[in-house]
Protein backbone atom coordinates (compact mmCIF):
# COMPACT_ATOMS: atom_id res chain seq x y z
CA UNK A 1 0.00 0.00 0.00
CA UNK A 2 0.49 3.40 0.66
CA UNK A 3 1.16 6.39 0.17
CA UNK A 4 2.11 6.73 -2.49
CA UNK A 5 4.41 9.65 -2.20
CA UNK A 6 7.10 8.30 0.10
CA UNK A 7 9.79 10.58 1.99
CA UNK A 8 13.17 9.36 1.16
CA UNK A 9 15.88 10.46 3.66
CA UNK A 10 18.98 9.58 2.64
CA UNK A 11 23.10 10.55 2.39
CA UNK A 12 26.12 10.03 0.83
CA UNK A 13 27.89 6.61 1.00
CA UNK A 14 31.36 6.08 -0.54
CA UNK A 15 30.92 4.24 -3.37
CA UNK A 16 34.08 1.09 -2.35
CA UNK A 17 32.46 0.83 0.88
CA UNK A 18 29.12 0.36 -0.02
CA UNK A 19 30.26 -1.95 -2.93
CA UNK A 20 32.44 -3.70 -0.43
CA UNK A 21 30.12 -4.22 2.08
CA UNK A 22 27.51 -5.68 -0.47
CA UNK A 23 29.58 -8.58 -1.19
CA UNK A 24 30.00 -9.49 2.77
CA UNK A 25 27.69 -11.87 3.62
CA UNK A 26 27.07 -14.91 2.18
CA UNK A 27 23.92 -15.61 4.60
CA UNK A 28 21.17 -12.89 2.85
CA UNK A 29 18.57 -12.88 0.26
CA UNK A 30 18.99 -11.99 -3.22
CA UNK A 31 17.55 -8.50 -3.94
CA UNK A 32 15.43 -7.95 -6.64
CA UNK A 33 18.79 -7.53 -9.18
CA UNK A 34 19.90 -11.20 -8.11
CA UNK A 35 22.97 -10.14 -6.62
CA UNK A 36 23.25 -11.39 -2.44
CA UNK A 37 21.97 -8.26 -0.13
CA UNK A 38 22.81 -8.69 3.00
CA UNK A 39 20.84 -5.83 4.28
CA UNK A 40 17.69 -7.99 3.40
CA UNK A 41 18.67 -10.72 5.59
CA UNK A 42 15.34 -10.46 7.91
CA UNK A 43 12.87 -10.26 5.32
CA UNK A 44 9.74 -11.57 5.78
CA UNK A 45 11.36 -12.47 9.91
CA UNK A 46 9.43 -11.24 12.71
CA UNK A 47 12.79 -9.96 14.84
CA UNK A 48 12.43 -9.87 18.81
CA UNK A 49 10.35 -12.85 19.21
CA UNK A 50 6.42 -12.04 20.83
CA UNK A 51 5.82 -9.23 22.77
CA UNK A 52 4.78 -8.49 26.27
CA UNK A 53 1.88 -6.05 26.98
CA UNK A 54 3.45 -2.81 28.55
CA UNK A 55 5.96 -0.18 28.97
CA UNK A 56 6.80 2.23 26.29
CA UNK A 57 7.99 1.99 23.17
CA UNK A 58 9.76 5.03 21.55
CA UNK A 59 10.02 6.13 18.38
CA UNK A 60 12.97 8.52 17.52
CA UNK A 61 12.55 11.13 14.55
CA UNK A 62 14.30 13.79 12.69
CA UNK A 63 10.84 15.30 11.61
CA UNK A 64 7.14 16.20 12.35
CA UNK A 65 3.96 14.46 11.16
CA UNK A 66 3.11 15.39 7.62
CA UNK A 67 -0.54 14.69 8.04
CA UNK A 68 -2.25 13.10 10.94
CA UNK A 69 -5.42 13.96 9.98
CA UNK A 70 -7.10 10.81 8.57
CA UNK A 71 -8.51 12.72 5.24
CA UNK A 72 -5.08 14.23 4.50
CA UNK A 73 -2.80 11.20 5.67
CA UNK A 74 -1.71 9.56 2.41
CA UNK A 75 2.39 9.54 3.06
CA UNK A 76 4.67 6.46 4.59
CA UNK A 77 5.01 6.52 7.83
CA UNK A 78 2.89 8.62 8.92
CA UNK A 79 -0.19 6.57 7.16
CA UNK A 80 0.98 3.37 8.88
CA UNK A 81 1.15 5.26 12.54
CA UNK A 82 -2.27 6.56 12.18
CA UNK A 83 -4.34 3.45 10.52
CA UNK A 84 -2.87 1.12 13.50
CA UNK A 85 -2.20 3.69 16.31
CA UNK A 86 -5.17 6.14 16.16
CA UNK A 87 -8.35 5.01 13.33
CA UNK A 88 -9.35 1.94 12.06
CA UNK A 89 -10.88 1.74 8.45
CA UNK A 90 -13.67 -0.29 6.80
CA UNK A 91 -11.06 -3.17 6.12
CA UNK A 92 -7.46 -3.50 6.46
CA UNK A 93 -3.90 -5.38 5.59
CA UNK A 94 -3.34 -8.35 8.09
CA UNK A 95 -0.90 -7.88 10.39
CA UNK A 96 1.98 -10.18 8.95
CA UNK A 97 4.89 -10.13 7.70
CA UNK A 98 5.71 -11.62 3.99
CA UNK A 99 2.83 -12.70 1.48
CA UNK A 100 0.31 -13.30 4.40
CA UNK A 101 0.71 -9.43 5.27
CA UNK A 102 -1.11 -8.75 1.72
CA UNK A 103 -4.64 -10.28 2.47
CA UNK A 104 -7.39 -7.41 3.15
CA UNK A 105 -9.30 -8.37 6.25
CA UNK A 106 -12.45 -6.76 7.55
CA UNK A 107 -11.78 -3.93 10.43
CA UNK A 108 -14.81 -1.50 11.29
CA UNK A 109 -17.03 -3.47 8.83
CA UNK A 110 -17.88 -6.91 9.41
CA UNK A 111 -16.59 -8.57 5.93
CA UNK A 112 -14.94 -7.44 2.94
CA UNK A 113 -18.46 -5.67 1.75
CA UNK A 114 -21.06 -7.01 -0.82
CA UNK A 115 -21.33 -5.49 -4.69
CA UNK A 116 -23.90 -5.29 -6.24
CA UNK A 117 -25.06 -3.02 -9.63
CA UNK A 118 -21.92 -5.34 -11.58
CA UNK A 119 -19.94 -3.99 -9.20
CA UNK A 120 -20.94 -0.44 -9.06
CA UNK A 121 -22.54 -0.22 -5.53
CA UNK A 122 -20.83 -1.58 -2.39
CA UNK A 123 -22.30 -1.91 0.85
CA UNK A 124 -20.55 -2.43 4.45
CA UNK A 125 -22.04 -3.32 7.56
CA UNK A 126 -20.10 -1.56 10.70
CA UNK A 127 -19.52 -4.49 13.86
CA UNK A 128 -21.43 -3.54 16.54
CA UNK A 129 -20.16 -1.96 19.72
CA UNK A 130 -17.31 -0.13 18.11
CA UNK A 131 -16.67 3.01 20.09
CA UNK A 132 -14.54 6.42 20.06
CA UNK A 133 -12.25 7.34 22.90
CA UNK A 134 -14.79 8.92 25.07
CA UNK A 135 -17.23 5.38 24.60
CA UNK A 136 -19.93 7.10 22.37
CA UNK A 137 -20.88 4.92 18.90
CA UNK A 138 -18.62 5.06 15.64
CA UNK A 139 -21.63 5.15 13.70
CA UNK A 140 -21.53 4.41 9.33
CA UNK A 141 -22.81 8.75 9.01
CA UNK A 142 -19.04 9.05 10.56
CA UNK A 143 -17.35 7.25 8.02
CA UNK A 144 -19.25 9.00 5.45
CA UNK A 145 -18.89 12.37 6.66
CA UNK A 146 -14.65 11.66 6.50
CA UNK A 147 -14.60 10.39 2.63
CA UNK A 148 -16.81 13.92 2.44
CA UNK A 149 -14.09 15.69 4.44
CA UNK A 150 -11.68 14.46 1.64
CA UNK A 151 -13.27 16.83 -0.86
CA UNK A 152 -12.38 19.85 1.13
CA UNK A 153 -10.03 22.11 -0.91
CA UNK A 154 -8.42 23.06 2.76
CA UNK A 155 -7.87 19.45 3.79
CA UNK A 156 -5.38 18.56 0.94
CA UNK A 157 -3.05 16.24 0.65
CA UNK A 158 -5.12 12.95 1.01
CA UNK A 159 -6.18 9.87 -1.06
CA UNK A 160 -7.51 10.61 -4.21
CA UNK A 161 -9.86 7.26 -4.50
CA UNK A 162 -13.03 8.65 -3.11
CA UNK A 163 -12.56 11.46 -5.87
CA UNK A 164 -11.96 8.85 -8.37
CA UNK A 165 -14.55 6.64 -7.60
CA UNK A 166 -17.59 8.14 -6.33
CA UNK A 167 -20.45 8.94 -8.06
CA UNK A 168 -22.42 12.45 -8.52
CA UNK A 169 -19.23 14.13 -6.97
CA UNK A 170 -18.55 17.14 -9.50
CA UNK A 171 -18.05 20.24 -8.00
CA UNK A 172 -18.24 18.89 -4.72
CA UNK A 173 -16.37 21.31 -1.74
CA UNK A 174 -16.56 19.10 1.32
CA UNK A 175 -19.10 19.11 4.26
CA UNK A 176 -17.86 22.11 5.97
CA UNK A 177 -20.25 24.05 3.24
CA UNK A 178 -23.52 22.27 4.68
CA UNK A 179 -23.74 19.54 1.55
CA UNK A 180 -23.05 16.12 1.56
CA UNK A 181 -22.92 13.50 -1.55
CA UNK A 182 -26.18 11.65 -2.24
CA UNK A 183 -23.68 8.71 -3.58
CA UNK A 184 -23.14 7.52 -0.14
CA UNK A 185 -25.83 6.21 1.76
CA UNK A 186 -26.11 5.43 5.51
CA UNK A 187 -29.79 3.72 5.84
CA UNK A 188 -29.03 3.01 9.39
CA UNK A 189 -26.16 3.19 11.72
CA UNK A 190 -24.15 0.20 10.91
CA UNK A 191 -24.62 0.10 7.36
CA UNK A 192 -22.91 2.61 4.27
CA UNK A 193 -23.44 2.21 0.80
CA UNK A 194 -20.74 3.40 -2.15
CA UNK A 195 -22.16 4.68 -5.34
CA UNK A 196 -19.41 4.59 -7.93
CA UNK A 197 -18.89 6.47 -11.64
CA UNK A 198 -18.08 2.26 -12.39
CA UNK A 199 -17.67 -0.88 -11.42
CA UNK A 200 -14.48 -1.53 -9.06
CA UNK A 201 -13.50 -4.77 -8.76
CA UNK A 202 -11.38 -4.38 -5.87
CA UNK A 203 -13.23 -1.77 -3.41
CA UNK A 204 -12.71 -3.60 -0.60
CA UNK A 205 -8.68 -2.86 -0.82
CA UNK A 206 -9.98 0.42 -1.64
CA UNK A 207 -11.72 1.14 1.60
CA UNK A 208 -8.26 0.53 3.86
CA UNK A 209 -6.87 3.83 3.36
CA UNK A 210 -7.67 6.35 6.15
CA UNK A 211 -10.73 8.46 4.31
CA UNK A 212 -12.57 5.58 5.10
CA UNK A 213 -11.90 5.91 8.47
CA UNK A 214 -14.78 7.82 11.07
CA UNK A 215 -14.59 11.36 12.01
CA UNK A 216 -17.46 12.54 14.07
CA UNK A 217 -19.25 15.81 12.58
CA UNK A 218 -19.18 17.20 16.34
CA UNK A 219 -15.32 17.46 16.29
CA UNK A 220 -14.50 18.61 13.19
CA UNK A 221 -12.04 21.31 13.21
CA UNK A 222 -11.27 21.79 9.72
CA UNK A 223 -7.39 21.87 9.39
CA UNK A 224 -6.68 21.84 12.92
CA UNK A 225 -8.01 18.05 13.34
CA UNK A 226 -4.42 17.24 11.96
CA UNK A 227 -3.39 18.01 15.50
CA UNK A 228 -5.78 16.27 16.98
CA UNK A 229 -7.75 13.43 15.31
CA UNK A 230 -10.27 11.83 17.62
CA UNK A 231 -9.39 8.19 18.17
CA UNK A 232 -11.09 5.00 17.24
CA UNK A 233 -8.59 3.11 17.57
CA UNK A 234 -6.27 1.35 20.51
CA UNK A 235 -4.33 4.52 21.36
CA UNK A 236 -5.47 8.41 21.50
CA UNK A 237 -3.21 11.32 22.18
CA UNK A 238 -2.26 12.39 25.50
CA UNK A 239 0.63 15.69 24.32
CA UNK A 240 1.39 17.01 21.51
CA UNK A 241 4.13 19.59 21.06
CA UNK A 242 4.56 20.10 17.25
CA UNK A 243 8.03 19.10 16.06
CA UNK A 244 9.40 17.58 18.94
CA UNK A 245 7.35 14.78 21.08
CA UNK A 246 3.74 13.10 20.69
CA UNK A 247 2.60 10.86 23.60
CA UNK A 248 0.01 8.66 23.08
CA UNK A 249 -1.77 6.40 25.39
CA UNK A 250 -4.54 3.43 25.25
CA UNK A 251 -7.84 4.47 24.57
CA UNK A 252 -9.75 2.31 26.89
CA UNK A 253 -12.86 2.50 25.35
CA UNK A 254 -11.35 0.44 22.56
CA UNK A 255 -12.84 -3.07 22.22
CA UNK A 256 -9.80 -5.60 21.83
CA UNK A 257 -12.99 -8.46 20.95
CA UNK A 258 -13.80 -5.84 17.86
CA UNK A 259 -10.00 -6.05 16.38
CA UNK A 260 -8.43 -9.18 15.03
CA UNK A 261 -5.55 -6.81 13.29
CA UNK A 262 -4.26 -4.69 16.20
CA UNK A 263 -2.19 -5.93 18.95
CA UNK A 264 -1.45 -3.26 20.93
CA UNK A 265 1.09 -4.49 23.27
CA UNK A 266 2.80 -1.01 25.05
CA UNK A 267 0.88 1.15 27.36
CA UNK A 268 2.50 4.28 25.23
CA UNK A 269 4.02 5.16 22.81
CA UNK A 270 6.34 8.51 22.72
CA UNK A 271 7.11 9.96 19.27
CA UNK A 272 10.62 12.19 19.64
CA UNK A 273 11.38 14.27 17.12
CA UNK A 274 13.50 16.93 15.84
CA UNK A 275 16.80 14.12 15.97
CA UNK A 276 19.48 14.31 13.51
CA UNK A 277 19.38 10.99 10.88
CA UNK A 278 22.76 10.22 12.41
CA UNK A 279 22.30 10.65 16.32
CA UNK A 280 19.06 8.53 16.09
CA UNK A 281 20.79 5.83 14.71
CA UNK A 282 23.92 5.52 16.91
CA UNK A 283 21.01 5.53 20.04
CA UNK A 284 19.51 2.26 18.21
CA UNK A 285 22.72 0.76 17.56
CA UNK A 286 24.23 1.08 21.40
CA UNK A 287 20.51 0.67 22.74
CA UNK A 288 21.96 1.98 26.09
CA UNK A 289 19.46 2.14 28.89
CA UNK A 290 16.07 3.42 27.57
CA UNK A 291 17.63 3.40 24.08
CA UNK A 292 16.62 -0.33 24.21
CA UNK A 293 13.30 0.21 23.84
CA UNK A 294 13.19 2.60 21.10
CA UNK A 295 12.74 2.16 16.99
CA UNK A 296 13.50 4.62 13.88
CA UNK A 297 10.99 6.68 12.18
CA UNK A 298 13.04 7.38 9.00
CA UNK A 299 15.30 5.17 6.78
CA UNK A 300 19.00 4.09 8.62
CA UNK A 301 21.28 6.12 7.11
CA UNK A 302 23.69 4.85 4.67
CA UNK A 303 27.00 6.17 6.49
CA UNK A 304 25.49 3.76 9.41
CA UNK A 305 25.82 0.97 7.10
CA UNK A 306 29.09 -0.29 7.80
CA UNK A 307 28.19 0.04 12.19
CA UNK A 308 25.72 -2.47 11.36
CA UNK A 309 26.28 -5.18 8.86
CA UNK A 310 29.81 -6.16 9.52
CA UNK A 311 28.36 -6.63 13.35
CA UNK A 312 25.88 -10.08 13.57
CA UNK A 313 24.69 -8.77 16.45
CA UNK A 314 23.76 -5.17 15.12
CA UNK A 315 21.82 -6.58 11.70
CA UNK A 316 20.08 -9.35 13.78
CA UNK A 317 18.35 -5.83 14.49
CA UNK A 318 17.95 -4.09 11.15
CA UNK A 319 14.80 -4.85 9.14
CA UNK A 320 15.36 -4.11 5.37
CA UNK A 321 11.96 -5.14 3.19
CA UNK A 322 12.02 -3.83 -0.40
CA UNK A 323 9.51 -0.72 0.40
CA UNK A 324 7.80 -1.66 -3.28
CA UNK A 325 8.37 1.78 -4.41
CA UNK A 326 9.71 3.31 -7.30
CA UNK A 327 11.67 6.62 -6.74
CA UNK A 328 11.44 9.25 -9.77
CA UNK A 329 12.43 11.77 -11.27
CA UNK A 330 9.49 13.95 -12.17
CA UNK A 331 9.88 16.76 -14.92
CA UNK A 332 7.81 19.94 -14.81
CA UNK A 333 5.97 19.38 -18.50
CA UNK A 334 3.43 21.98 -18.03
CA UNK A 335 6.39 24.72 -18.84
CA UNK A 336 9.88 24.68 -20.97
CA UNK A 337 11.93 23.11 -21.43
CA UNK A 338 10.24 19.92 -20.36
CA UNK A 339 6.99 20.95 -22.08
CA UNK A 340 9.02 18.98 -25.13
CA UNK A 341 9.22 15.34 -25.40
CA UNK A 342 12.41 15.35 -26.64
CA UNK A 343 13.62 17.04 -24.24
CA UNK A 344 12.63 15.05 -21.37
CA UNK A 345 13.53 11.82 -23.67
CA UNK A 346 17.26 12.86 -23.26
CA UNK A 347 17.06 13.31 -19.43
CA UNK A 348 16.47 9.42 -19.11
CA UNK A 349 19.85 9.15 -20.99
CA UNK A 350 21.47 11.79 -19.22
CA UNK A 351 20.81 11.19 -15.40
CA UNK A 352 23.58 8.89 -14.08
CA UNK A 353 21.45 5.87 -11.75
CA UNK A 354 24.68 4.63 -10.66
CA UNK A 355 26.00 7.57 -8.79
CA UNK A 356 22.93 7.86 -7.49
CA UNK A 357 22.35 4.39 -6.65
CA UNK A 358 26.22 5.08 -4.55
CA UNK A 359 24.88 8.05 -3.13
CA UNK A 360 21.87 6.32 -1.68
CA UNK A 361 23.96 3.94 0.46
CA UNK A 362 24.80 1.18 -2.95
CA UNK A 363 23.25 -1.92 -3.73
CA UNK A 364 23.35 -3.12 -0.10
CA UNK A 365 20.28 -0.88 -0.25
CA UNK A 366 18.33 0.02 -3.62
CA UNK A 367 18.22 -1.37 -7.02
CA UNK A 368 18.29 0.31 -10.31
CA UNK A 369 14.43 1.19 -11.40
CA UNK A 370 14.01 0.89 -15.43
CA UNK A 371 10.72 1.33 -15.35
CA UNK A 372 7.43 3.43 -13.25
CA UNK A 373 5.85 0.35 -11.91
CA UNK A 374 7.78 -1.78 -9.28
CA UNK A 375 8.30 -5.68 -9.22
CA UNK A 376 5.41 -6.35 -7.30
CA UNK A 377 3.24 -5.36 -9.97
CA UNK A 378 4.89 -6.74 -13.20
CA UNK A 379 5.80 -10.45 -12.12
CA UNK A 380 8.68 -9.58 -9.67
CA UNK A 381 10.68 -7.90 -12.30
CA UNK A 382 10.38 -4.51 -13.65
CA UNK A 383 10.41 -3.81 -17.51
CA UNK A 384 13.30 -2.75 -19.29
CA UNK A 385 11.96 -1.15 -22.33
CA UNK A 386 14.77 1.78 -23.30
CA UNK A 387 17.83 -0.35 -21.82
CA UNK A 388 19.88 2.20 -20.89
CA UNK A 389 22.97 1.82 -19.40
CA UNK A 390 23.13 2.78 -15.32
CA UNK A 391 25.76 5.71 -15.92
CA UNK A 392 23.47 6.96 -18.40
CA UNK A 393 24.32 7.35 -22.73
CA UNK A 394 25.65 10.94 -23.02
CA UNK A 395 26.27 10.82 -26.66
CA UNK A 396 22.59 9.65 -27.24
CA UNK A 397 21.17 12.49 -24.37
CA UNK A 398 23.28 15.22 -26.43
CA UNK A 399 21.83 13.72 -29.65
CA UNK A 400 18.33 14.62 -28.56
CA UNK A 401 18.95 17.91 -26.91
CA UNK A 402 20.28 18.74 -29.90
CA UNK A 403 17.27 17.82 -31.77
CA UNK A 404 15.71 19.73 -29.64
CA UNK A 405 17.27 22.79 -29.69
CA UNK A 406 18.62 22.74 -26.38
CA UNK A 407 22.39 21.71 -27.79
CA UNK A 408 23.92 24.72 -25.57
CA UNK A 409 22.20 23.25 -22.55
CA UNK A 410 19.90 24.97 -20.52
CA UNK A 411 19.09 25.76 -16.37
CA UNK A 412 16.48 24.12 -14.76
CA UNK A 413 15.44 24.35 -10.82
CA UNK A 414 15.72 20.64 -8.44
CA UNK A 415 13.94 20.59 -5.07
CA UNK A 416 14.29 18.04 -2.77
CA UNK A 417 14.09 16.97 0.47
CA UNK A 418 16.78 18.43 2.91
CA UNK A 419 17.76 14.58 3.58
CA UNK A 420 18.04 14.23 -0.23
CA UNK A 421 20.93 17.05 -0.78
CA UNK A 422 23.45 14.48 -1.37
CA UNK A 423 21.29 12.68 -3.68
CA UNK A 424 20.18 15.71 -5.69
CA UNK A 425 23.72 16.74 -5.98
CA UNK A 426 24.43 13.07 -7.31
CA UNK A 427 21.86 14.01 -10.47
CA UNK A 428 22.92 17.11 -10.74
CA UNK A 429 26.54 16.29 -11.61
CA UNK A 430 25.33 13.43 -13.96
CA UNK A 431 23.21 16.07 -15.76
CA UNK A 432 25.88 18.66 -15.90
CA UNK A 433 27.84 16.40 -18.50
CA UNK A 434 24.66 17.13 -21.28
CA UNK A 435 25.18 20.63 -20.42
CA UNK A 436 22.07 20.99 -18.23
CA UNK A 437 22.53 23.69 -15.17
CA UNK A 438 20.57 22.32 -12.00
CA UNK A 439 20.15 24.54 -8.86
CA UNK A 440 19.13 22.25 -6.29
CA UNK A 441 16.93 23.45 -3.40
CA UNK A 442 16.08 21.69 -0.47
CA UNK A 443 12.91 21.87 1.96
CA UNK A 444 11.82 20.50 5.28
CA UNK A 445 10.50 16.99 5.13
CA UNK A 446 7.48 17.95 6.88
CA UNK A 447 6.78 20.76 4.11
CA UNK A 448 8.24 19.01 1.28
CA UNK A 449 5.20 17.65 -0.52
CA UNK A 450 3.24 21.06 0.22
CA UNK A 451 5.58 22.78 -1.17
CA UNK A 452 6.37 20.88 -4.36
CA UNK A 453 2.39 20.50 -4.32
CA UNK A 454 1.63 24.18 -4.95
CA UNK A 455 1.43 24.57 -9.14
CA UNK A 456 2.35 28.05 -9.30
CA UNK A 457 5.56 27.70 -7.60
CA UNK A 458 6.30 24.80 -8.83
CA UNK A 459 10.28 23.97 -9.47
CA UNK A 460 11.59 22.28 -12.98
CA UNK A 461 12.43 19.11 -11.16
CA UNK A 462 11.33 17.00 -8.13
CA UNK A 463 12.34 13.59 -6.39
CA UNK A 464 9.48 11.68 -5.60
CA UNK A 465 8.37 7.85 -4.92
CA UNK A 466 5.09 6.41 -5.38
CA UNK A 467 3.95 2.82 -3.86
CA UNK A 468 1.01 1.29 -4.90
CA UNK A 469 -1.72 1.22 -2.14
CA UNK A 470 -2.46 -2.24 -2.89
CA UNK A 471 -1.08 -4.77 -5.75
CA UNK A 472 -3.05 -3.52 -8.83
CA UNK A 473 -1.49 -1.35 -11.51
CA UNK A 474 -4.85 1.46 -10.87
CA UNK A 475 -3.07 2.62 -7.65
CA UNK A 476 -0.36 3.74 -9.73
CA UNK A 477 0.24 4.62 -13.24
CA UNK A 478 -3.35 7.00 -12.53
CA UNK A 479 -2.02 8.70 -10.03
CA UNK A 480 1.22 9.75 -11.15
CA UNK A 481 0.38 10.34 -14.57
CA UNK A 482 -3.56 11.14 -15.06
CA UNK A 483 -3.98 14.84 -15.99
CA UNK A 484 -7.68 14.91 -14.46
CA UNK A 485 -5.68 14.36 -10.86
CA UNK A 486 -3.82 17.92 -10.91
CA UNK A 487 -4.97 20.61 -8.39
CA UNK A 488 -3.93 23.83 -8.48
CA UNK A 489 -2.89 23.37 -4.77
CA UNK A 490 -2.30 20.23 -2.70
CA UNK A 491 -1.24 18.56 -5.86
CA UNK A 492 0.27 15.10 -5.29
CA UNK A 493 1.58 12.68 -7.17
CA UNK A 494 1.61 13.76 -10.88
CA UNK A 495 4.38 16.45 -9.96
CA UNK A 496 5.55 16.34 -13.64
CA UNK A 497 1.53 17.94 -14.24
CA UNK A 498 1.53 15.78 -16.77
CA UNK A 499 -1.68 15.48 -19.21
CA UNK A 500 -1.50 13.10 -22.51
CA UNK A 501 -5.35 12.69 -23.84
CA UNK A 502 -4.00 9.22 -25.11
CA UNK A 503 -2.70 7.98 -21.91
CA UNK A 504 -6.39 9.10 -20.11
CA UNK A 505 -8.00 7.36 -22.58
CA UNK A 506 -6.35 4.69 -22.36
CA UNK A 507 -6.35 4.43 -18.20
CA UNK A 508 -10.27 4.73 -18.41
CA UNK A 509 -10.13 1.48 -21.15
CA UNK A 510 -8.08 -0.27 -18.46
CA UNK A 511 -10.38 0.79 -15.17
CA UNK A 512 -13.43 -0.33 -17.52
CA UNK A 513 -12.03 -4.10 -17.84
CA UNK A 514 -13.51 -6.88 -15.77
CA UNK A 515 -10.40 -9.35 -16.46
CA UNK A 516 -7.82 -8.35 -13.98
CA UNK A 517 -5.25 -10.28 -15.94
CA UNK A 518 -6.18 -8.54 -18.81
CA UNK A 519 -6.02 -4.94 -17.14
CA UNK A 520 -2.39 -6.53 -15.00
CA UNK A 521 -0.99 -6.49 -18.39
CA UNK A 522 -2.35 -3.71 -20.22
CA UNK A 523 -1.25 -1.54 -17.15
CA UNK A 524 2.11 -3.06 -17.95
CA UNK A 525 1.95 -2.07 -21.82
CA UNK A 526 0.80 1.52 -20.59
CA UNK A 527 3.66 1.41 -18.23
CA UNK A 528 6.44 1.18 -21.50
CA UNK A 529 4.06 3.70 -23.63
CA UNK A 530 4.13 6.40 -20.87
CA UNK A 531 8.15 5.78 -20.74
CA UNK A 532 8.09 6.90 -24.12
CA UNK A 533 6.78 10.07 -23.36
CA UNK A 534 9.11 10.50 -20.08
CA UNK A 535 7.25 12.75 -18.38
CA UNK A 536 9.49 11.16 -15.00
CA UNK A 537 12.67 9.19 -15.05
CA UNK A 538 12.76 6.21 -13.08
CA UNK A 539 15.84 6.17 -10.75
CA UNK A 540 15.83 3.69 -8.06
CA UNK A 541 14.06 0.92 -6.01
CA UNK A 542 14.74 1.25 -2.49
CA UNK A 543 14.75 -1.11 0.96
CA UNK A 544 12.88 0.41 3.90
CA UNK A 545 16.42 0.00 6.65
CA UNK A 546 15.15 0.42 10.08
CA UNK A 547 17.33 -0.35 13.19
CA UNK A 548 15.33 -1.96 16.41
CA UNK A 549 16.59 -1.41 19.99
CA UNK A 550 17.29 -4.84 21.95
CA UNK A 551 14.00 -4.96 23.74
CA UNK A 552 11.95 -4.55 21.15
CA UNK A 553 10.03 -7.72 19.91
CA UNK A 554 7.19 -8.07 17.56
CA UNK A 555 9.27 -6.22 14.81
CA UNK A 556 8.95 -6.56 10.92
CA UNK A 557 8.81 -4.56 8.23
CA UNK A 558 4.74 -5.01 6.59
CA UNK A 559 5.25 -5.87 2.76
CA UNK A 560 2.02 -3.23 1.99
CA UNK A 561 3.22 -0.50 4.43
CA UNK A 562 6.37 0.35 1.99
CA UNK A 563 8.36 -1.80 4.25
CA UNK A 564 7.47 0.08 7.04
CA UNK A 565 7.52 -1.57 10.64
CA UNK A 566 3.80 -2.57 11.26
CA UNK A 567 2.33 -0.92 14.53
CA UNK A 568 -0.04 -3.20 15.32
CA UNK A 569 2.06 -5.83 16.16
CA UNK A 570 5.54 -4.22 17.93
CA UNK A 571 6.24 -4.07 21.41
CA UNK A 572 8.88 -5.07 24.06
CA UNK A 573 10.28 -8.10 25.50
CA UNK A 574 10.44 -6.46 28.78
CA UNK A 575 8.25 -3.82 29.79
CA UNK A 576 10.06 -2.93 32.92
CA UNK A 577 13.18 -1.84 30.93
CA UNK A 578 11.64 0.96 29.04
CA UNK A 579 11.43 4.22 29.96
CA UNK A 580 9.41 7.92 29.17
Amino acid sequence: MTKRTQLALSTALLASLALGIAGCSGDAKAGPSGGKNPAAANDGQVVGGVPVKGGTLTVLSNQDFSHLDPARNWTMPNMDMGIRLLYRTLTTFRSEPGKAGSEVVPDLATDLGTPSGGGKVWTFTLKKGLTYEDGTPITAKDVKYNVERSFSPDLTGGPDYAAQYLADTKGYQGPLTGKHLSSIETPDDLTIVFRLKRPVAEFASTVTLPTFSPVPQAREKGAQYDARPFSSGPYKIDSYDRGKKLVLVRNTHWDAATDTVRKAYPDRFVFVQGLKGGQVDDRVIASAGGDASTIEWANMRPESAPKVLPKADVKRRLIAESNGCTVMLQLNTGKAPFNDPKVREAMQYAVDKSSLLTASGGPALNDIATAYLPPGLTGSQQADTLKIAPAGDVARAKELLKAAGKDGGFRATFTVSTGDKTRAEAIQQGLSRVGVAVTVNTVDPSAYYESIGDIKSAPDMVMAGWCPDYPSGSTFLPFVFDGRTIRDKGNQGNYSQFRDDAVMKRMDEIAAMSDAAQANQAWIDLDAQIMAKSPAVPLMLERKPLLVGTNIAGAFGHPVWSGQLDYAAIGLKDPSKSQG
